[in-house]
């Protein structure tokens, strides 16, 4: 697999993660809902921990400082950096049929729940918390009904998008007319 490859196919990503989080989602102040996983997910699928941790902190970063919602906190930076690299060593496919579907599907529930869990629930309600000077414990409430509907949401999108997207990128990244 081509370095080049990787970095057309991890920008292509990062520019999908900004857009579907600055754009596509739906934000209040305690909850926010999108799509921003699709794309961090496929990157620690396809291209493994390093690169998905890089991508999800200059994801924040980026649409931070280009299309700010409310003042930059670095905490939810280590979020991303936390929860790129759960997905990144649970899902990160090294050669082709790494692991079973079977087994795919174990570590994408696994990772899904570790992030929700660690992630989401934890860091993010956590740096709510502290940024909106609001009681943890009242925040996390509200938070984990979200998150509870939003995990078989990702499982099984998730799954079938991988499924779907697996020849493709194949082709691309491990064709032999580099």
């Amino acid at each position: 697999m081509s370095k080049n490859k990787k970095i057309i196919l991890a920008a292509l990503l990062l520019a999908m993660t900004i857009l579907l989080s600055r754009f596509l989602s739906v934000k209040t102040p305690i909850v926010t809902i999108g799509f921003s996983f699709v794309p961090a997910i496929l990157c620690a699928i396809w291209l493994g921990p390093k690169w998905s941790i890089l991508m999800g902190v200059l994801a924040d970063l980026i649409g931070a400082t280009l299309f700010p919602f409310g003042s930059f906190f670095i905490g939810y930076t280590i979020t991303s950096a936390v929860a790129a690299a759960i997905y990144g060593f649970l899902l990160y496919k090294k050669e082709e049929n790494t692991f079973t579907d079977k087994q795919f599907i174990i570590r994408m529930i696994l990772a899904v729940v570790l992030v929700t869990l660690i992630a989401n629930i934890g860091l993010n309600t956590l740096w709510l918390s502290i940024t909106t000077g609001k009681a943890f414990m009242v925040l996390m409430a509200s938070r984990i009904v979200k998150e509870l509907v939003m995990v078989p949401i990702k499982i099984i999108l998730m799954i079938f998008l991988e499924k779907v997207l697996r020849k493709p990128f194949d082709t691309y990244l491990r064709g032999e007319n580099d």
